[in-house]
């Protein structure tokens, strides 16, 4: 069945710019949110950004007319009934995925698929509160989704090859390079990347290098963009620390167990930059100064 229709679940971060790219693809989008204030938040995202984009000459001011023109927003979950493909991107809570995805599968046809944006929960998990366990996949988007080109497609033990040929095209459309993986906490990318973020934290607590050294040492001996501690606080120290305390409860090893020390700031409130305070004081964003 071809995809026409798209609808997301979710005008927060992640789920706006998913909204974003597919409006700006071609495709009809409806975007679904709990409450108008925050529908209204993320539509006026959407809008800025394309803007953003437009004034930059990466697209031209019609196509962003264009893209304006599909997307629709809505808080009625029977907006989404004739939709092809379902993506959600609502907050990284299991229970609350498995109730929405319950109440989703009543009302959206049953030939359309449905696609999780999460970044660490089982896929499995979520699908079995749906009767459309063969149409269920994972669709990892990563941020900021207009600028980042990977999507991590994820098909469980019962997702139809189909289904999962038909999200790669999908997502290849969307102008993203997707990559398939198994329904594994952590998929590819957080899999080996929440592992190395710890042991940085780690090496910090052991007293191997300072916050600014390690991350000087990352960034000048690898060749990363940032180090892992301005990576961090960029991510945010909750999101990581939520993370990781997935994956090990799904591995039960100690590379994906939390340090002390990233506990000890998430209970602080200290959560990286958009707190203001993580592994570096953002007191004057140009010139963040280390705190270890």
């Amino acid at each position: 069945m071809p995809i026409e229709k798209v609808g997301v679940l979710g005008c927060g971060l992640m789920g706006s710019g998913i909204a974003q790219v597919v409006a700006t693809a071609g495709y009809s989008t409806v975007v679904k949110e709990v409450a108008d204030e925050f529908l209204k938040k993320g539509m006026g995202a959407i809008e800025k950004s394309l803007s953003k984009l437009a004034e930059k000459g990466t697209i031209t001011s019609d196509k962003r007319a264009r893209a304006l023109e599909r997307l629709k927003g809505t808080t009625n979950f029977e907006d989404l009934a004739d939709c092809d493909i379902v993506i959600e991107a609502i907050t990284e809570n299991l229970q609350l995925k498995r109730e929405t995805y319950s109440t989703i599968d009543k009302i959206v046809k049953p030939e359309a698929i449905f696609a999780s944006n999460t970044s660490s929960l089982v896929i499995t998990e979520i699908m079995t509160a749906t009767r459309r366990v063969d149409r269920f996949i994972g669709m990892h988007f990563f941020n900021p989704v207009p600028l980042m080109k990977l999507v991590e497609v994820v098909g469980t033990i019962m997702t139809s090859p189909a289904v999962v040929d038909e999200a790669m095209k999908f997502a290849t459309s969307l102008g993203k390079a997707p990559i398939r993986t198994a329904d594994r906490s952590g998929f590819v990318v957080n899999r080996l990347l929440v592992p190395y973020l710890l042991d940085a934290i780690r090496a910090l607590e052991e007293g191997v290098g300072s916050v600014e050294d390690i991350d000087k040492g990352m960034k000048l001996g690898c060749g990363y963009p940032m180090g892992p501690f301005t990576l961090l606080d960029f991510v945010g120290l909750d999101t990581t620390y939520y993370i990781a305390n997935i994956m090990f409860d799904e591995f039960r090893e100690k590379r994906f167990a939390p340090p002390p020390l990233l506990k000890r700031l998430v209970l602080a409130g200290h959560h990286g930059k958009k707190t203001g305070r993580g592994f570096y004081d953002y007191s004057d964003p140009a010139n963040p100064r280390p705190l270890f």
